[in-house]
């Protein structure tokens, strides 16, 4: 809801860079042209929290675009933490959550021995500065790994 809310800016700093030059003009039009008047309510998923619900946690790069995948997952992780969350509780509901809601959490969701398991290299430590979870050098999927900064120079300009 970052990008509908009238106190937060346009856009995050990295994300112009990947997109292409028509969606950086549909997103910023719409933004100006559609102005949100609603103020972003961060505390609501820690109140949600406290009374004993399950937040989970996934970018939607849709609606009126300026979310972009990857980036978005991360910017929420630190929307939570600014919402009251501790950076590693804002670390578990973007990760063992979920596993947890879809019933895989003896296959997935955490580190532990015997689980599948995509992994990020950060520089940094996002436990204690969560915006260095924005400092992704080397992520691995499926046991393959991939330069961060490689595949952001390869769409830079691209995305939509």
């Amino acid at each position: 809801m970052e990008a509908y809310s009238s106190d937060r800016p346009l856009l995050q700093e990295r994300v112009p860079d990947v997109m292409s030059p028509q969606a950086q003009a549909g997103y910023l039009s719409r933004r100006v042209l559609q102005p949100a008047s609603r103020t972003l309510k961060k505390e609501m998923e820690y109140a949600f929290v406290k009374a004993g619900g399950t937040l989970l946690a996934g970018a939607d790069p849709t609606g009126i675009g300026g979310v972009v995948a990857g980036f978005g997952d991360q910017r929420e992780v630190e929307l939570l933490v600014e919402a009251g969350f501790t950076p590693l509780q804002a670390i578990h509901i973007a990760t063992a959550n979920g596993a947890d809601y879809l019933e895989e959490s003896s296959r997935i969701g955490a580190l532990s021995v015997g689980k599948q398991a995509d992994l990020v290299v950060i520089h940094g430590d996002p436990s204690s500065r969560i915006s260095d979870i924005e400092k992704v050098e080397i992520f691995f999927k499926d046991g393959i790994g991939y330069d961060s900064a490689k595949l952001i120079a390869s769409v830079r300009g691209l995305v939509a």
